[in-house]
C-alpha cells in the first residue's frame, strides 16, 4: 500500500547515468567506452554536422541563393478602416493607445499606417511611418499625421 512516507517512482523508471573513466571496477574505466585509438577515441574527435563520409556535403552541393538584408525594418501595420472602427472623432492615436486597443502587439516596435478602408473621423495620428495615400486620407478627413520621435534609448544603439 502506498502512503506519503514511501511514495516514489516505479521500479525501473529511473536509471543511473553512465559514469565513464572512473576506474577499472566500474566497468567503464581505462578507455572510457571509446575503444582503442582512432578518430572517435581522440579529444574533440568525431565528425561534424553535415559530414557525409567524404562525399561533397549537401550544403555545398546546392547553389547559394538570395540575400537577407540585416537593416530591414519590420513594421507593425495598421489600416485606416481599423482606426475608423476603434476611435472617436477628435481622438489622438499614439503607439501606446494602439497597443491598449490591441491594434499592435508592441508599442516600442515600428508602426506604419496604411490606406486600406476609408477614414471619416478627424484623428491626430502619431506613428513611425505612413503610406502617401494614408497621409492624404488622414488630412482629407481633417486630421493630422506626425512621425514619432525616436527615444533616447532607440537612438543610442
Amino acid at each position: 500500500m502506498w502512503t506519503l512516507s514511501n511514495i516514489g517512482p516505479k521500479k525501473g523508471a529511473k536509471k543511473k547515468r553512465k559514469r565513464v573513466g572512473r576506474g577499472i571496477g566500474s566497468g567503464h574505466g581505462k578507455t572510457a567506452t571509446k575503444g582503442h585509438k582512432g578518430q572517435l577515441a581522440r579529444s574533440g574527435g568525431g565528425k561534424g554536422p553535415g559530414f557525409e563520409g567524404g562525399q561533397m556535403p549537401l550544403y555545398r552541393r546546392l547553389p547559394k541563393k538570395g540575400f537577407k538584408n540585416p537593416f530591414r525594418v519590420e513594421y507593425q501595420v495598421v489600416n485606416l478602416n481599423r482606426l475608423e472602427e476603434r476611435f472617436e472623432d477628435g481622438a489622438t492615436v499614439t503607439p501606446e493607445v494602439l497597443e491598449q486597443v490591441r491594434l499592435v502587439r508592441d508599442a516600442h516596435k515600428p508602426i506604419k499606417i496604411l490606406a486600406r478602408g476609408t477614414l471619416t473621423k478627424k484623428l491626430t495620428v502619431v506613428a513611425d511611418a505612413a503610406s502617401e495615400a494614408a497621409r492624404k486620407a488622414i488630412e482629407a478627413a481633417g486630421g493630422s499625421f506626425q512621425t514619432r520621435q525616436p527615444t533616447q534609448q532607440e537612438g543610442a544603439s
